[in-house]
């Protein structure tokens, strides 16, 4: 498992190697969805930080509040302290993982954070099953089981 600063910081790396704004809310989904997907296909935890239900889709609440500063510009630096994964100090757990983070920015870095949050709000998502579950609107911040991120990339997977 990894920091979820560690994978954030592995995708403001792409960003910049290739040129692609990224902006908070990008990332914060980014990072979700890779974690989404290593569920999906691992079974394994890709980052060590619960996941909640919030208005806007699923947030890693910690690596928010690390990224909230940028607003809405642009991330133009790394999150101080954390390395990236796959450096000395962040690990990767196998091969497949650095593989699987290099497909999620292939696939989903040409999205915007807004067209991001759409594709995580779909009816049937685990955030939209928690956030009706827990009355979104009147509880911020239920959690989101990997359990059911799971079984929803499974699914994905399986299609």
């Amino acid at each position: 498992m990894l920091n979820s600063e560690a994978v954030a910081n592995y995708f403001i790396q792409k960003s910049f190697d290739k040129g692609v704004s990224l902006s908070p809310m990008k990332l914060l989904k980014l990072v979700y969805i890779a974690h989404g997907w290593h569920r999906g296909y691992f079974a394994t935890n890709l980052i060590n930080d619960a996941v909640q239900a919030w208005r806007y889709g699923p947030v890693i609440p910690d690596l928010y509040r690390k990224l909230k500063h940028f607003g809405r510009r642009t991330i133009d630096a790394p999150i101080e302290g954390y390395g990236i994964a796959g450096d000395s100090q962040n690990p990767v757990p196998d091969v497949r993982t650095l593989a699987l983070l290099d497909r999620v920015w292939d696939i989903y870095s040409q999205y915007g954070g807004v067209e991001l949050s759409a594709m995580t709000h779909q009816h049937g998502t685990p955030w939209d099953q928690i956030w009706r579950s827990s009355g979104g609107e009147d509880y911020r911040g239920a959690i989101i089981p990997n359990e059911l991120i799971e079984q929803h990339y499974k699914q994905k997977i399986s299609a």
